[in-house]
């Protein structure tokens, strides 16, 4: 009798969420699985955790249950934070005493929100957006309030100040660089987003440096900065970035970059052969993935080396569609123009509100980035260019200038049966196609049946797509 191998999981997001399931599918039961958990419930969608504000309880957002676990023979322990990792004696230590043994241990441990060194940081009413336990300490505090800031222009920052805003609060957002945003998107992209938040009710403050936090005149606090200015708030949110939770993997000194995360390799293993890390806390090839997408390709090519695969981890695609207080948003592959000599191609709307700049070689042949904002009605088509790497059969302008464009064109037509349409569960449109022959046309038929759009809800337009080109063929009308 094959004696089983014993896996830890450290960590209840997402992706260690995704790793269990992954492992469960292709194991075979040869494996002993404990799941270990620092909040006081098991994994649960942090991607869409704003609609915790908009109606969505704990429950709808919980991706598992003690039930769904037990029903595996999965071991799992909330409240239980790992305090020590013994390599020797291949054992963890939780902060309730509990000690285990595992013979594979994985570290998904995800990140923690930065909080910049400023005078005042701790005072009351200041917090972070990152679980639902915050989440409930804000809605709590915010009954006592009119006004509300948070310090991070970024893509978290513009979620919680969306929070914000639907707690009724008058919302601030203020934001060190230039624009917002500036890590997915250009110059030209932040200056419209801006104007459009701002229009929402959101005052946006770029270029603002906060040097110290104290007692307010009409409010709470008051923010001082570097330029001279200052704001009043009540309540302060701190998203100004995230740092990888990679402190476990110091304690047991596994290898960590320079500026933090935990090294792995292409099959997500430490400088430890028996510890893998996925997800936030994870730098490959000294890089950090902040999406979840990456994150579950990750946890697939950890259980691909468990289980004797052949999946590796070969870098990320880390472009995303997203809507910020309904403002549509695109950002896809090097939307920033990084690469030597490549091209930039842009057409701005003032008026309508909409930005679009498109990113090409030298040669103008390939797509290689884009940005959009006001209008994401052709990100599926751009990321299928982009991604499959086809050459452009047209000049790359007349890919979002509306004038040029002629009879709309649906990407799902002309995309291979092998193309994945869902990166996180690597749905295929020939698995979409087959789940639509089986009598499912609708976005929400097909992720029950394929888990397509299921995780950070990127493709639901693209698998829209599929529906309507595989419809269409049947020629069938599509309401």
């Amino acid at each position: 009798m094959t004696t089983k191998q014993r896996v830890i999981v450290v960590g209840n997001g997402m992706v260690g969420h995704h790793f269990v399931d992954q492992l469960v599918a292709q194991s075979n039961q040869q494996f002993e699985i404990t799941v270990l958990a620092e909040e006081p419930r098991l994994a649960y969608d942090r991607v869409h955790l704003s609609e915790y504000f908009s109606g969505k309880s704990a429950e709808d957002l919980s991706l598992t249950s003690e039930t769904y676990y037990q029903s595996l023979g999965i071991d799992h322990f909330v409240n239980q934070r790992v305090s020590e990792i013994d390599r020797s004696r291949k054992t963890v230590l939780t902060n309730q005493g509990k000690t285990l043994e595992y013979d594979k241990l994985v570290l998904a441990t995800g990140s923690f929100p930065f909080v910049p060194p400023i005078p005042g940081k701790e005072r009351e009413n200041c917090f972070v957006y990152r679980t639902i336990e915050d989440l409930d300490l804000i809605k709590a505090a915010a009954e006592k309030c009119k006004v509300g800031l948070v310090v991070g222009g970024g893509l978290l920052g513009l979620e919680a100040a969306n929070a914000l805003k639907q707690l009724g609060l008058k919302t601030h957002v203020v934001e060190f660089a230039p624009q917002l945003m500036p890590t997915q998107i250009d110059v030209g992209g932040g200056r419209q987003l801006k104007a459009k938040i701002e229009a929402l009710g959101v005052s946006v403050h770029t270029e603002k440096a906060t040097k110290i936090i104290t007692d307010g005149e009409s409010c709470v606090h008051k923010l001082e900065f570097a330029d001279g200015s200052e704001i009043e708030t009540d309540l302060v949110l701190f998203s100004a970035g995230i740092r990888p939770q990679d402190a476990l993997a110091r304690q047991c000194a596994l290898e960590i970059g320079e500026r933090g995360g935990i090294v792995i390799n292409d099959n997500c293993q430490t400088s430890d052969k028996d510890i893998y890390a996925i997800g936030e806390c994870a730098l490959w090839q000294n890089r950090i993935f902040g999406l979840v997408s990456p994150g579950y390709t990750m946890a697939r090519a950890a259980v691909s080396h468990l289980t004797q695969g052949e999946v590796i981890f070969s870098g990320a695609d880390m472009s995303t569609k997203l809507k910020l207080m309904g403002v549509a948003v695109g950002s896809i592959g090097d939307a920033h123009a990084r690469t030597p000599d490549a091209l930039t191609f842009c057409y701005e709307n003032p008026e309508e509100g909409v930005y679009k700049k498109v990113v090409t070689d030298t040669q103008q042949k390939h797509l290689i980035g884009a940005v959009l904002i006001g209008d994401t009605s052709e990100y599926d088509h751009l990321l299928q260019l982009h991604l499959q790497k086809d050459e452009l059969s047209d000049t790359p302008e007349s890919l979002i200038v509306p004038t040029l464009q002629g009879e709309p064109v649906n990407p799902a037509d002309t995309m291979a049966d092998s193309s994945f349409v869902c990166l996180c569960n690597l749905v295929t449109k020939g698995t979409i196609v087959d789940a639509i022959s089986a009598g499912c046309d609708t976005v929400d038929a097909i992720k029950a049946k394929t888990k397509a759009s299921s995780s950070c809800g990127t493709c639901v337009g693209m698998v829209q797509n599929v529906i309507d080109s595989e419809m269409a063929k049947l020629a069938v009308e599509v309401s």
